[in-house]
C-alpha cells in the first residue's frame, strides 16, 4: 500500500507541474493520421479504429505532444472498456458554440472550437462515475490495472489550451468524450513560422526500452520504431534484467525510466553496465533532473529527457546519448 501510494504520489506531482510547451499551428486531420498506427497497437486487433479527414477542417494552436497524450489516454480507456470485440470512432468537426449550446452544456465556452471526438462501443459509463471521472485518482479498475491519472491528465491538458470536454455515455451503450479546442485563425498549419524542424532519424540502433507504465511503454516503443530504432521493451526494472540477460546480440543504448518500484533507473543501468560496460544510458522522468539530482539518482554527466516529451524531443536526446559510440 505505501508503495502504491509512493506511486500515485509521483504521478500527481508529474500532473500537476506546469510543462513546458511549445504550441504550434496544427491541422488535426495529420496529427491522428501520424498517430493511427501507434493507437492501433494500443487498442489491440480484436477493436475496429475508424476515422476518416475531415476537409475544410479549421486548426488549432497546441504542442502536437499534448494532442498525443490526450489521444493516448483517450484510447486506452476506450479499450478497456471494451469487452472483447468492438469498435473505436476517431471524428473531427469544426464546431460554433453559441447561447443554444451553452444553455444545454453550462460547463461549455462560447467561441469556434475544433471539435475531437473518440467514441467507444463498450460498457458505457454509470452516471455517479461520470460525476467524477476527471478527478485524479479516480478509477473504476481493479487495483493494479490503473491509477487513475488518465483522464485526468487530458482534463488539464484541455483545460491548459482553454477548451473544454463533454462526455456522453449510458450503461451498456458506449461512451463518446469529445474534446474542444479554441479555433486558431492566425497563420494556417505549415506556414514559415511553424516549419517542423528536422528530426534525427536512427539507423537500426538497438535500444532497450524500460518503463513500469504500460501505456508510457507502448507509446515510446512506437515513436522509437517510427523513428528507425530496434525495440525491446520492458515494463519494469525486473523484466529488462531479463531481457537484457537473454539477449545475445548488441545493445546500443538503455532507455529507462528513473523512478520505478524496487530498483530505480540508475541502479538498473549500473547493474547492466556491469555486464556492458560504455553502455550508453539515456534517463526519461516525470521529475525534473534538478529535482532528481539532490538524491544523487542521476549523477554527472548523464543524459536525460523530461516527461512528456515530444518526437523530436526523444529523437534529440536518444541522438544525443548515443553520439558516435561503438556497440558494446
Amino acid at each position: 500500500a505505501a508503495r502504491r501510494s509512493g506511486d500515485l504520489t509521483r504521478q500527481l506531482l508529474a500532473f500537476a507541474r506546469k510543462q513546458v510547451i511549445t504550441p504550434r499551428v496544427l491541422d488535426l486531420n495529420d496529427t491522428i493520421q501520424g498517430m493511427l498506427k501507434m493507437l492501433g497497437r494500443l487498442i489491440g486487433e480484436d477493436i475496429t479504429l475508424a476515422w476518416m479527414r475531415k476537409e475544410g477542417l479549421w486548426t488549432i494552436r497546441m504542442d502536437p505532444s499534448q494532442i498525443d497524450q490526450i489521444l493516448a489516454n483517450l484510447a486506452v480507456n476506450a479499450r478497456d472498456a471494451i469487452l472483447g470485440v468492438g469498435r473505436v470512432t476517431i471524428g473531427l468537426e469544426n464546431a460554433r458554440v453559441g447561447r443554444d449550446f451553452l444553455r444545454e452544456h453550462p460547463e461549455a465556452v462560447e467561441g469556434e472550437f475544433v471539435a475531437l471526438s473518440v467514441a467507444d462501443s463498450g460498457c458505457g459509463i454509470d452516471p455517479e462515475v461520470l460525476r467524477h471521472i476527471f478527478e485524479p485518482f479516480f478509477t473504476t479498475k481493479p487495483l493494479g490495472k490503473g491509477t487513475g491519472l488518465g483522464l485526468a491528465t487530458v482534463f488539464g491538458i484541455v483545460k491548459q489550451n482553454e477548451g473544454f470536454i463533454l462526455v456522453e455515455s449510458q450503461p451498456g451503450k458506449g461512451a463518446r468524450f469529445t474534446i474542444y479546442l479554441p479555433r486558431h485563425k492566425g497563420a494556417e498549419a505549415g506556414a514559415e513560422g511553424d516549419a517542423v524542424p528536422a528530426i534525427p532519424a536512427g539507423h537500426g540502433e538497438t535500444i532497450l526500452l524500460v518503463e513500469d507504465e504500460a501505456t508510457v511503454l507502448v507509446a515510446t516503443r512506437m515513436l522509437l520504431e517510427q523513428l528507425g530504432y530496434i525495440v525491446l521493451p520492458a515494463q519494469g526494472a525486473a523484466r529488462a534484467l531479463e531481457i537484457e540477460g537473454a539477449f545475445q546480440g548488441d545493445l546500443d543504448l538503455l532507455l529507462t525510466d528513473v523512478v520505478m518500484p524496487e530498483m530505480n533507473g540508475r541502479e538498473l543501468s549500473e547493474w547492466i553496465r556491469n555486464r556492458r560496460p560504455g553502455l550508453p544510458v539515456l534517463f526519461m522522468s516525470g521529475y525534473t533532473a534538478d529535482i532528481l539530482d539532490p538524491h544523487g539518482v542521476l549523477g554527472e554527466g548523464v543524459h536525460f529527457i523530461q516527461k512528456p516529451f515530444s518526437v523530436l524531443e526523444l529523437a534529440r536526446g536518444v541522438e544525443g546519448a548515443l553520439g558516435r559510440r561503438p556497440r558494446v
